[in-house]
């Protein structure tokens, strides 16, 4: 006979894996609000531009890659910061199908503004450098042994 307490034991919020990392990504990027509203951007456009910041141009698929990011989430992202004059779009010269994104001179200037947002964020995690090297170890684990 199975034990009706523990036929539900999997359904019980405490038990999920899945809430502790929903929760803690809503309240750290709740975290982030404040300092990217310093320099006029959502956490979505900041990880955007982080990308662009070490790349340069990439093409949007890569792009999506980069930032677990679908076209339909990304494409609303690119468009605004391409109003705010931080980056441009432009369709492959090599293949028509492939839309290339490209740092601005403008785009490239903002990192500066954006170098002391990580820094803060950090003080808000109590966390040492030991722990937040194996949370961010086993977060990776996680996400590569599910995509």
């Amino acid at each position: 006979m199975i034990n009706e307490d523990n036929k539900y034991e999997g359904l019980k919020l405490e038990n999920q894996l899945c809430f502790p990392l929903y929760a803690c990504s809503k309240e750290i990027i709740r975290r982030y609000k404040p300092f990217l509203d310093e320099i006029d951007l959502t956490y979505t456009q900041y990880i955007t531009m982080m990308v662009m910041w070490d790349k340069k141009e990439v093409n949007v698929k890569t792009l999506g890659e980069n930032l677990y990011l679908d076209s339909g989430t990304l494409t609303p992202v690119l468009k605004k910061l391409e109003s705010k004059g931080y980056i441009n779009r432009k369709r492959s010269d090599q293949d028509e199908r492939n839309l290339v994104v490209t740092i601005t001179e403008k785009g490239e200037a903002l990192k500066e503004k954006a170098t002391c947002v990580p820094g803060k964020i950090g003080s808000c995690v109590n966390l040492n450098e030991e722990e937040s090297r194996q949370l961010y170890n086993l977060l990776y684990k996680v996400i590569n042994s599910i995509r």
